[in-house]
C-alpha cells in the first residue's frame, strides 16, 4: 500500500458536502451526501454517505446486488426488510442482505443514516424498484 493509502482520506466537514437526490420521484424523498465514491474520492471498494429525510419522507420499496448496511444517526423511522419492519433511530445497525427488498419511511421529525455498500462507485449499484 502507498504513502496515501496509509494516511487514509478524510472528510472534514459532511455539512458542506452537497445534498443530492430528491429529484426522481421513482426514489421517493430521500437525499443524500457522498462521503466515499471512487468518481469523488480517492477510494475504492466502499461507497458510504448519509441518507437524509425530512418528516414522513421516504425511500421507497427497491433491491440491489450488494448487500447494504444502515447506521441510525438522528431521529426515527422505520426501514422494512423483506416485509419486516425494523425501528430505526440513533445507534441502530442494519444489514441489508443482497437482493432483499427494502424500504424507508421516516417519522415526524424526519431521519438521518448513514449507509454503505462494497462498491467502488455509486454508480455500479443498480436499483430496481418495485412497481407501483
Amino acid at each position: 500500500m502507498d504513502a496515501a493509502g496509509l494516511m487514509g482520506l478524510m472528510v472534514p466537514d459532511i455539512n458542506q458536502l452537497p445534498l443530492e437526490g430528491g429529484v426522481d420521484p421513482q426514489y421517493g424523498t430521500v437525499r443524500w451526501r457522498t462521503l466515499f465514491c471512487a468518481d469523488k474520492t480517492a477510494t475504492v471498494g466502499m461507497v458510504m454517505g448519509i441518507a437524509e429525510f425530512g418528516p414522513a419522507g421516504t425511500l421507497l420499496p427497491h433491491r440491489h446486488g450488494p448487500a447494504e448496511i444502515y447506521f441510525g444517526l438522528e431521529g426515527h423511522g422505520t426501514i422494512t426488510i423483506e416485509g419486516v419492519p425494523h425501528d430505526m433511530k440513533p445507534g441502530v445497525a442494519l444489514y441489508i442482505p443482497e437482493n432483499a427488498e427494502h424500504d424507508t419511511v421516516a417519522g415526524d421529525e424526519g431521519l438521518r443514516f448513514l449507509y454503505a455498500f462494497p462498491k467502488d462507485r455509486f454508480s455500479e449499484i443498480e436499483y430496481r424498484f418495485a412497481a407501483a
